[in-house]
Formats: structure tokens, C-alpha cells, sequence
């Protein structure tokens, strides 16, 4: 036998529930479980923020991250943070992004990598990150870039293997 609410319940059609509705700055906003956008995966999503970036910073952003690929093939990215580019090979090597005027390319363990073409121009005084501030008319030297990258990624192997011993 149904109540009185179940029979009036089942001949009304079924509403949706409002959903609520996050302005853009909002913390936290960003692709929802429903969007297009969260359906990417890392790799699509670098491409086309690198793609939306029409100035010379989005060149510099793509040739960053074919030296990050090219340094070792075990290299894997990531997106984080509500738009960042990260790459990692046993534990993070490091970051990018596209700041006014330059591209900052972050080292996670940057304070703990020789440096001998002294290529670290930012955040000097911290106890782990370095970072390469890159302006528009800078020329890039990949190959000390492409040693950089592998100096960072030695070390992270090396860190990892010490901790696989205990």
C-alpha cells in the first residue's frame, strides 16, 4: 500500500537538483567532473596551455618541455596546481610556468645539483628549489639545459636508491 506522498511523488517528474555554481576566480575552480577539460589527460592539457600562450613564452614553454622528454625517456608530466606543468622521473624534477615578462623553470631539489653553468638565476637562498628565470630575448643553451635536467634526475635516483636500502 503507498502513502499518500509515495503515489503523489511518483506522478510528478523527477526535477533536477540545482547544482551551485563556483564563479571563475574561486578557489578550487577550475574543470569540474563533468567538463570537457577534466577528461584530459596531463599530456593534452600542457599542450594546450602551451598552445594558448600566442607570445614568445609559448615557445619557450615547449622547447622546456622537449628537453624535459628528450633528457630521459622514463620522464613523465603532470598537471597540478590549477595549471601547471610538472615533470617527474623517480620523484619531481621540476616545474614550469609562464610569468609577465619570463618563464620560470623550477628545480625541485635544484639546491642540492652542481650548477656549473651556472644556470640557476632565482631563488638562490632556498634550502631545495632553484629556478632559471627566462625573458624574451635570453637564448637558451639546451645542452647545458638537457645536463641540468639529467644532473636532476641522477640525483633523484640516486636519493631514491638510498631509501629502497633501508
Amino acid at each position: 500500500m503507498q502513502t499518500k506522498n509515495a503515489a503523489k511523488a511518483a506522478r510528478q517528474p523527477e526535477r533536477a537538483r540545482p547544482q551551485p555554481r563556483r564563479s571563475a576566480g574561486a578557489k578550487g575552480a577550475g574543470p569540474t567532473a563533468e567538463s570537457p577539460e577534466s577528461r584530459l589527460t596531463p599530456t593534452e592539457r600542457i599542450d594546450r596551455h602551451i598552445v594558448g600562450i600566442t607570445d614568445w613564452r609559448g615557445p619557450v614553454l615547449a622547447t622546456i618541455r622537449r628537453i624535459m622528454r628528450e633528457a630521459a625517456p622514463a620522464v613523465t608530466e603532470d598537471w597540478k596546481w590549477m595549471g601547471t606543468p610538472v615533470w617527474y622521473c623517480d620523484g619531481m624534477v621540476s616545474l614550469a610556468n609562464p610569468h609577465r615578462g619570463k618563464v620560470k623553470w623550477t628545480f625541485s631539489k635544484g639546491a642540492h645539483l652542481a650548477d656549473a653553468d651556472r644556470l640557476f638565476n632565482a631563488g638562490l637562498e632556498g634550502n631545495e628549489w632553484r629556478a632559471i628565470d627566462i625573458f624574451e630575448n635570453d637564448r637558451l643553451d639546451e645542452q647545458a639545459l638537457r645536463r641540468l635536467v639529467k644532473t636532476a634526475i641522477a640525483y633523484n635516483r640516486a636519493q631514491r636508491k638510498g631509501r629502497d636500502k633501508t
